[in-house]
Formats: C-alpha cells, sequence, structure tokens
C-alpha cells in the first residue's frame, strides 16, 4: 500500500487530501500516476501538469523515481514567497 497526499490548491481542486493506493504493482511515480487517474479519470489534466511537484518519502522526487509499497507520495503545486 502506498499513501498519496495532495497539499494546497491542489487537494482543493481534486476533494481529496488523501488517498492509500492498494494492489499498485508498478515502479515509478509515473505508473502510480496513470494507475490513479484509471480510478479517477477526471484528474487527468491535474496530473498532467508539468508545474506538480512530488516528494516521496518527503524527498522531492520526479516521474521516474522508483517508489515500493510502504512508501509516502506527496503532489503539491509549486511554492512562491515573497
Amino acid at each position: 500500500m502506498i499513501k498519496v497526499c495532495f497539499f494546497a490548491d491542489l487537494r482543493e481542486r481534486l476533494g481529496c487530501a488523501d488517498m492509500l493506493v492498494e494492489h499498485f504493482s508498478g515502479e515509478n511515480i509515473a505508473q502510480l500516476k496513470d494507475f490513479i487517474v484509471k480510478q479517477h479519470p477526471q484528474w487527468e489534466k491535474i496530473f498532467l501538469e508539468k508545474k506538480l511537484l512530488i516528494a516521496v518519502n518527503h524527498a522531492m522526487a520526479n516521474n521516474n523515481s522508483a517508489i515500493v509499497a510502504g512508501d509516502e507520495v506527496a503532489f503539491f503545486p509549486p511554492v512562491t514567497g515573497g
């Protein structure tokens, strides 16, 4: 099982703060995104956004980052400051 978290306005746009992904047999973030979109096709446009940031177990990651059962994956919009 992989815990997936959504932060900031992404959480509001998806209407979901987090989810548990079971029966995932993929190996990386790109495959996880595809798996999630198959379950929630209405989220496809959001998951295709190039500016979407990703973290695995609190470390920055990308679509090619490996994941395994027990990992926590977070998706969030770019952070701005000032």
